[in-house]
């Protein structure tokens, strides 16, 4: 039986999709994913990618950008499966690091141009290495 589903291109969307793929009566072969299953689609997916904006193709961009949305929620799915981490957990982590490496943004820091602000950024990671280590 065919399951119903619409979309209105709302990010929540392809979450719910993502979902209906790995529950009970979704895709049999979604379903046996695993998180190190990933690499060849991750890698496969983020070149494919590269070779649009390289080409400045933007039909393919488009298509590409969100084939690779789609491994990446999908991704998170499965590690929650797996007991590893959460979407929200993921996309939480994310809001905070770019935050934090967007002080001329999101706090007093000021910055004179792009450039600065790429040394700021990498100095902060720098140092967020540096606490993780």
């Amino acid at each position: 039986m065919a399951t119903e589903f619409e979309s209105t291109g709302d990010i929540h969307d392809l979450i719910r999709m993502v979902d209906t793929l790995l529950g009970e009566n979704g895709c049999p072969w979604d379903r046996k994913q695993t998180v190190e299953d990933f690499t060849k689609y991750v890698r496969n997916e983020s070149q494919e990618v590269l070779d649009a904006i390289e080409a400045r193709d933007w039909d393919n961009l488009r298509e590409e950008v969100g084939d690779l949305m789609f491994l990446c929620v999908f991704l998170c799915r499965v590690a929650e499966k797996e007991g590893r981490f959460t979407l929200k957990e993921s996309v939480e982590h994310l809001i905070k690091k770019m935050i934090r490496r967007h002080p001329h943004v999101f706090s007093d820091t000021e910055v004179s141009g792009p450039d600065e602000v790429v040394d700021n950024w990498n100095e902060i990671k720098k140092r967020e290495k540096g606490e993780h280590e």
